[in-house]
C-alpha cells in the first residue's frame, strides 16, 4: 500500500525530554490490573468468534475446531515477567495477545534511547500487545498495544493500527472512527496529531509504503496529570474492543480464492520487514532481556516474498 508521503517521508520522531516523577505503587497496581482485564475481554471476544463461524454458510474452516487461547506464563531472570496467550484458530489464524510486567535496569548502550534513562537506568514497564493474523484474506490484520513505562519519568503510550489485504474503505472509516471518538473524549487534538504519527511510524522505508491504513500511534504520553493519561490510555483498548470484532463479522463469512491468499502471504512479508526492522515493541523487548516468543509472537505462521 503506498503511502501518501513523498519518498522522502518523514523521519522517526525524536525522543521527548519528559520532565521526572515516577508512577507510585498504587499506580502501577492499577496499569497492571487493566491491562489484565483488557486481556481477558479481547480474548473472550475473540473466541466468541471462533464459535460464530458455526453459524454462518459451510466453509472449509468449519472443519476445523473452533479456536482457544492456550496461556504460557513466563519469568523474566531480571525482574517481572509476563502471560503469553496465543490461538489458531478457524477465523484467527494466528493471534497473541500478550502482557508482561518487569522492571530492571537498561544496559549502558539502551539508556540514551529512554526518556529518563541517562540520569538513572532502573525502569519499570506494563503493557498489552495483540497482533492478529486472519485466516481469511478478506478479513484485515491488525495490531495494538498500550504501554506504561516508568524510568526518573514516566509516561503511556500505544495505538491501534489496520492492515487489510483487500481494501475495503467502509472498514478504514470504522476503524478511523473509533480511534477519533477514543481521542475526541480526552482531547481533540489527539486525533489529527496521532493519526499522522502513526502515517509516519507504520511505514516502511526501504520499500516507501505504508504497512496499511493506520490509525493512531502516540508516546510519550505525559500531560501532568497521570490519572488523564491513564484514561485516554483505557479509552484506546476499549475502543480496539469494540471496533475491530465488528469488522472481523463483516467478513469472516465471504469466499476467497486462492489468489487472494497468495497476495495475504505477500503482505504478510511487509508486516515481517516492519516488525523486525523498524517496530519499538521489539527492540524494547529485546534489548531488556524479554521473553523472545512472546516479542515475536508477532510474526505471522507463513508469510511469503514474491
Amino acid at each position: 500500500m503506498t503511502s501518501p508521503s513523498s519518498p522522502t517521508h518523514p523521519p522517526k520522531r525524536p525522543i521527548r525530554a519528559l520532565p521526572p516523577g515516577r508512577s507510585t505503587d498504587a499506580q502501577k497496581d492499577k496499569v497492571t490490573a487493566w491491562f489484565a482485564e483488557l486481556r481477558g475481554a479481547i480474548c473472550a471476544a475473540f473466541e466468541g468468534l471462533e464459535d460464530a463461524l458455526a453459524d454462518g454458510p459451510e466453509t472449509p474452516e468449519l472443519a476445523q475446531a473452533a479456536g482457544r487461547f492456550e496461556r504460557t506464563t513466563w519469568d523474566r531472570p531480571e525482574g517481572g515477567g509476563g502471560v503469553m496467550a496465543v490461538m489458531r484458530g478457524r477465523v484467527f489464524e494466528k493471534v497473541g495477545v500478550n502482557v508482561s510486567v518487569v522492571h530492571g535496569e537498561f544496559s549502558p548502550e539502551f539508556r540514551a534511547a529512554v526518556p529518563g534513562a541517562e540520569t538513572d537506568p532502573q525502569f519499570w514497564a506494563a503493557g498489552i500487545s495483540l497482533v492478529a493474523h486472519m485466516r481469511s484474506p478478506k478479513v484485515p490484520a491488525v495490531h495494538m498495544n498500550t504501554r506504561h513505562i516508568v524510568t526518573s519519568s514516566r509516561w503511556f503510550g500505544g495505538g491501534m493500527d489496520l492492515t487489510p489485504m483487500v481494501s475495503d474503505a467502509s472498514d478504514t472509516e470504522s476503524f478511523h472512527a473509533a480511534a477519533r471518538a477514543a481521542c475526541d473524549a480526552h482531547d481533540p487534538a489527539y486525533y489529527p496529531e496521532f493519526k499522522q504519527w502513526a502515517d509516519e511510524y507504520f511505514f516502511l522505508p526501504h520499500r516507501n509504503e505504508s504497512r496499511g491504513v493506520g490509525g493512531i500511534f502516540y508516546d510519550y504520553l505525559h500531560s501532568g496529570d497521570w490519572e488523564a493519561d491513564f484514561a485516554f490510555t483505557r479509552e484506546v483498548g476499549q475502543a480496539f474492543l469494540g471496533v475491530y470484532p465488528e469488522l472481523v463479522r463483516r467478513h469472516m463469512y465471504e469466499p476467497w480464492t486462492n489468489a487472494e491468499r497468495e497476495h495475504q502471504l505477500n503482505r504478510r512479508g511487509r508486516y515481517v520487514e516492519f516488525n523486525l526492522l523498524h517496530d519499538r515493541g521489539t527492540q524494547f523487548g529485546l534489548r531488556t532481556g524479554g521473553n523472545v516468543e512472546a516479542i515475536l509472537m508477532s510474526m505471522p505462521p507463513e508469510a511469503r516474498w514474491p
